[in-house]
């Protein structure tokens, strides 16, 4: 059976090749209505495909996004995927997804792949771009949006949560419950000490605690982002002669470690020990007791990386305040705060 061709279609919708290509590719030029009926209707009776590689060979560019993120086993980064993959479907799009597992020759890795497959953009969650990833990005002209993270190693776009204003929120809410005093699970020691949220949570937290004219020595602790690495540092904190009264994670994941050395250990939540987190992940509010935490619009986030990363005008030189969307956080009280008890 001989193949469908575009020239098949258009001879029975009774237009031009060219408008047929408006009419699969949503454009650049208009198509009236009925006419465009004719051409599905032709598309339909002739079970016509579009060749996808022959479209993007021609215009050097896929239906394609690809995106990086740290660890997508990790529930904060699997959610963000998730709806960065929503949103693309919205615009027709689909998304390619790699894992850095927080190593910059991974990430680097995917960055070549990716764009060799001539992805229309990236959508990059990056902890502490390599310079060697941002030479990647700039010898490929690529479109790329920060999402999550804003690394200093390169200047574009980024979409990012208020996440020093929400760890305030978490912390000083902690401190109104009366405790004397709020620790912090941090990064580890690698953690940028700009543009990285994790930093800028231990900042929320340092300045809240500092503004309560509280001491901040010895109240920060090292802790990987996942719940079973810092389930280990938990059971050392919190079996130590300097328990702390209350702690403030600076990820969902980690609290939910802090919770369950807790547990182990028979200490209560929330009445011998309060707990915090970040990122308002979907598991948060089905722990035992449920996770207060800071919350993002990760779904308005989403949105606003796709239509970035697709927007024509996206390298369009202006400063980085213009180039950065600020979503606000929000605080989320649940009950291992205190709350409710």
């Amino acid at each position: 059976m001989a193949k469908v061709t575009r020239d098949d279609v258009a001879r029975l919708a009774g237009t031009s090749t060219a408008v047929v290509s408006y009419v699969i590719n949503n454009g650049p030029r208009p198509v009236a209505p009925a006419t465009r009926e004719r051409v599905l209707a032709a598309i339909k009776e002739l079970g016509y495909r579009p060749d996808r590689v022959a479209q993007a060979m021609a215009s050097r560019r896929t239906d394609l996004i690809g995106m990086i993120v740290p660890d997508a086993r990790q529930p904060f980064f699997a959610e963000m995927a998730h709806a960065v993959e929503q949103a693309a479907a919205e615009r027709g799009k689909m998304v390619l997804v790699g894992n850095s597992d927080y190593r910059t020759e991974r990430e680097v890795h995917y960055l070549r792949a990716f764009l060799g497959m001539r992805v229309s953009g990236l959508i990059l969650v990056s902890q502490g771009m390599s310079e060697q990833a941002a030479s990647e990005i700039e010898a490929w002209d690529a479109r790329v949006v920060l999402l999550h993270e804003r690394p200093e190693a390169i200047d574009d776009v980024a979409v990012v949560t208020d996440d020093i204003g929400g760890a305030q929120l978490a912390t000083r809410h902690l401190l109104e419950h009366g405790h004397p005093y709020v620790a912090c699970l941090g990064g580890v020691p690698n953690t940028p000490a700009v543009g990285d949220p994790v930093a800028d949570h231990e900042e929320g937290w340092r300045r809240a605690m500092l503004e309560a004219g509280l001491s901040i020595e010895g109240r920060l602790f090292q802790a990987p982002y996942n719940r079973y690495d810092a389930y280990q540092v938990a059971l050392k904190l919190l079996s130590g002669p300097d328990r702390p009264p209350a702690i403030f994670c600076s990820t969902d994941d980690q609290a939910f470690g802090v919770l369950r050395a807790a547990r182990e250990l028979r200490i209560e939540v929330p009445t011998e020990l309060a707990v915090a987190g970040f990122d308002d992940v979907k598991e948060a509010a089905l722990t035992d007791p449920p996770l207060t935490t800071i919350s993002s619009d990760r779904p308005a986030m989403a949105r606003a990386a796709v239509d970035l990363v697709l927007d024509d005008s996206l390298r369009v030189a202006g400063s980085r305040r213009e180039r950065v969307k600020l979503f606000p956080s929000a605080l989320v009280v649940r009950r291992s705060c205190g709350c409710g008890e």
